[in-house]
């Protein structure tokens, strides 16, 4: 199902990132866990009661600020384009300015749902100019506060309540999504695997805005290939425009099996590649990397060598993927491509029989048993896969708190050393013994 996206908008400091936070669960920083992906992170999936929803957080609109005028009304037009619904964030203790009513007037015009949400509400003092909002002239106000969670359940039930489930046009097809930096190659790559001209191709970098579906047929069974807006890295020109076509990439994403990684073999791999690799790492999706542009590349077999040594140090956190090196333009190698997307998406698929998989976790753990830490050893109990899409694995412990990442990182490569989990994640989850 195609997920609805909410936009976070309003003025800057009216406490748009603290509800954003609020209703992730969790706060999202620029730096995260993962070794190797640091980034700004402006969107996430949320699911409430059932209802998973692409949450947004834009930049403050100020209008004010005459040297970012343009930009700051191309981020707002693109944030209100891109959501379904909008929540028209306003402050309880400041009041209207403005400002305020600029955003308001866009919102009209766009004629899509908005919601207001008055937040800082965390005082009586409120309830004296709470009717001041009504001029706006939205039917939906609520009185929220981000920082201490009052409201924040009647705005997420307003939020649903029109939500209407919208069908996947293609359910039973495996679907593959090429991602990557702008003028990688990625549209080109699709019409090499198309063998036709059906997507613009351009070396204006973010030529491609829009995820694009195609359907072909390989080998007699149909399939599916989304082409993406081009990431940018922050701080380049264009980036608020970029922000948004990097939503539009994350939600095709969200609906690929498979994400195609796409690096540029004339300019090798910067840090934004990894942080790109990233986004696929963190919605669990199997990945195949690709060296495009391989033409442009001479003495090919040492070239080679040395892309797949630099590939295995730069992404580490990603060592499960495997490498196709291609030629969108020329077509060379591009039949390499197809298989190796099969593999990680069957691998992705893959279930293990408990018996297998706990013979596999007992003899790692005889062959290397962890140190016993303040008087307590580890101890594992049972095994067992909970689901794929990725392979999910529940490992029954005596207390959680002693894993480290050294050993939850061994006991991967033992699982991974038995069976072929190649181009796909995997998960492990410590339980407590008797924890659901």
């Amino acid at each position: 199902m195609k997920k609805p996206v909410v936009a976070l908008l309003g003025r800057p400091n009216v406490g748009k990132s603290t509800i954003f936070n609020r209703i992730v669960g969790k706060k999202i920083s620029i730096i995260e866990d993962t070794p190797g992906i640091t980034r700004d992170r402006i969107y996430s999936l949320v699911d409430y009661k059932g209802y998973k929803f692409h949450l947004v957080d834009t930049g403050g609109i100020d209008i004010e600020n005459k040297e970012f005028n343009d930009v700051i009304k191309v981020q707002a037009e693109l944030a209100i384009d891109e959501a379904d619904i909008i929540v028209f964030v306003v402050d309880a203790k400041e009041g209207l300015t403005s400002n305020d009513f600029i955003v308001r007037d866009m919102l009209i015009k766009a004629n899509k749902k908005v919601i207001v949400a008055i937040n800082k509400c965390d005082s009586n003092k409120i309830n004296e100019t709470e009717y001041e909002f009504y001029e706006l002239g939205f039917d939906k106000i609520f009185k929220i506060s981000g920082e201490h969670n009052i409201g924040i359940y009647e705005l997420l039930e307003e939020i649903i309540s029109e939500f209407d489930p919208i069908e996947e046009e293609y359910v039973d097809t495996i679907k593959f999504s090429i991602i990557g930096r702008p003028n990688v190659g990625k549209s080109s790559l699709v019409n090499a695997l198309l063998n036709e001209d059906r997507v613009i191709v351009s070396n204006i970098a973010g030529t491609t805005r829009d995820a694009i579906d195609t359907p072909f047929t390989y080998h007699g069974k149909e399939y599916v290939v989304i082409d993406t807006a081009g990431m940018r890295k922050k701080g380049k020109v264009y980036e608020t425009v970029e922000r948004y076509s990097l939503l539009r990439s994350m939600k095709a994403i969200d609906r690929s099996d498979v994400c195609c990684i796409v690096i540029n073999a004339e300019e090798g791999i910067i840090e934004h590649d990894k942080h790109i690799a990233g986004y696929a790492l963190d919605a669990g999706k199997a990945v195949v990397i690709v060296v495009n542009k391989w033409d442009t590349v001479d003495d090919k077999d040492s070239a080679m060598r040395k892309w797949k040594n630099d590939i295995e140090a730069n992404f580490q956190f990603m060592n499960y993927a495997k490498v196709v090196f291609l030629s969108a333009k020329t077509k060379k190698r591009i039949h390499t491509l197809m298989p190796e997307i099969l593999n990680a998406y069957e691998n992705s698929k893959k279930e293990i029989k408990t018996s297998l998989l706990n013979n596999v976790i007992m003899d790692a753990y005889s062959l290397n048993i962890p140190p016993s830490y303040k008087g307590k050893r580890l101890k594992i109990y049972f095994a067992s896969q909970v689901s794929t899409n990725p392979p999910t694995f529940n490992i029954q412990v005596n207390s959680k708190s002693l894993i480290h990442f050294s050993y939850e990182r061994y006991l991967e490569n033992k699982i991974r050393e038995s069976f072929d989990f190649t181009g796909t994640p995997i998960v492990l989850q410590f339980k407590n013994k008797g924890e659901q």
